[in-house]
């Protein structure tokens, strides 16, 4: 069953035919809508959309990129992932307008990002943006805790202790530092949810693990179940987005949210539930119409499944198991039966 493609269409759809006309920081020119939802259960497959075929490499690069607390694009070109290199060079075409002796063009640019450390230590900085404030949020100087603050290990570690918590947040609106970056963020903060299984629930998700139908784990307890490790709760996620570039952005932030969602519940052993995304300014660019009127054209088809790696050797040789606060390689992340419609291509405004 494939949702979520169908909400996304329905999305389109709405901000085409009750969108409004909107000015933007690009220049390019918006249609808008404000507060719109959609919601996907994960039991329905991974939420990569199947309507355009989507960069999945790029899309987990970014992620761990988050993860990872790093604010340099140099990990992303490094890796092949080019959808922050307009925002670090517009800041540094801005700040280097009134150099006499020139400035680098775009391709150039990166080409420095790439094989010049120092060069991209300075230029391919874009500033406390998401992955500083998910790893690393500087407390308030005249707090009690006036030290940096990991929001990602404080969740982790509560939801392996207090999962019924309603604080299980995580937020990138840092107040205090957005004039120092480059971009603020547009999907600001998530929060996650957890409940316990059913006995029923349990039995049918052990089944599914296996690939067997309900029946065969009728006769098992939680007791049987429990010494198999597996897991008695579900895991849900809910993100804030205040701004939504709905043709090129919201793809990659549903499937980067999903992606996450079956990290976290990996980490505290849990199964993914439903991913939950609330959307403030959705807006589709002017130069994006024609391919969205395309992509409405298309029907939408079966979801893919995602399998994380999460074990390694350290270097002699005995087997450990990765957790998101140890780092993921890209390598970890397998899409299985991923079929789509060709790729749209589209503009993105910087």
């Amino acid at each position: 069953m494939n949702n979520i493609d169908k909400q996304y269409q329905e999305l389109l759809a709405d901000i085409l035919n009750n969108g409004v006309e909107k000015e933007d920081r690009t220049g390019t020119g918006t249609i808008s809508v404000f507060g719109r939802q959609i919601r996907h259960k994960m039991s329905e497959g991974y939420p990569l959309l199947t309507t355009k075929k989507m960069a999945f490499k790029t899309m987990v690069v970014e992620l761990l990129w988050f993860l990872k607390g790093d604010t340099n694009i140099k990990y992303l070109v490094d890796n092949g992932c080019n959808i922050w290199n307009g925002d670090a060079y517009k800041n540094y075409a801005w700040q280097t307008s009134m150099d006499a002796d020139g400035q680098f063009t775009k391709e150039e640019f990166i080409n420095e990002i790439k094989t010049n450390d120092e060069f991209a230590e300075k230029w391919g900085e874009l500033g406390p943006i998401y992955g500083k404030q998910w790893r690393s949020w500087r407390g308030h100087p005249y707090s009690t805790n006036p030290n940096d603050f990991d929001q990602i290990e404080k969740l982790i570690q509560q939801l392996r202790t207090n999962p019924d918590s309603r604080r299980l947040m995580v937020n990138a609106w840092n107040v205090g530092q957005l004039d120092d970056m480059t971009l603020p963020p547009c999907h600001y903060g998530f929060q996650v949810y957890t409940r316990e299984m059913s006995l029923k629930e349990r039995r049918e998700e052990w089944a599914n693990s296996l690939g067997k139908d309900e029946s065969y784990a009728k006769n098992l307890f939680d007791e049987e179940l429990d010494k198999e490790k597996f897991p008695r709760r579900k895991l849900s996620l809910m993100w804030n987005q205040r701004s939504v570039d709905t043709f090129l952005g919201l793809p990659f932030n549903i499937a980067s949210y999903g992606l996450l969602l079956i990290i976290l519940a990996k980490e505290v052993n849990m199964i993914p539930d439903e991913l939950i995304g609330n959307l403030g300014d959705v807006h589709l660019y002017s130069n994006h119409i024609e391919q969205t009127k395309e992509q409405l054209t298309r029907k939408p088809m079966e979801l893919p499944k995602v399998l994380i790696n999460n074990g390694d050797v350290d270097n002699n040789g005995t087997p450990f198991t990765k957790s998101i606060l140890d780092g993921y390689y890209i390598t970890d992340f397998e899409l299985f039966n991923y079929k789509s419609h060709p790729p749209i291509k589209a503009p993105l405004s910087n």
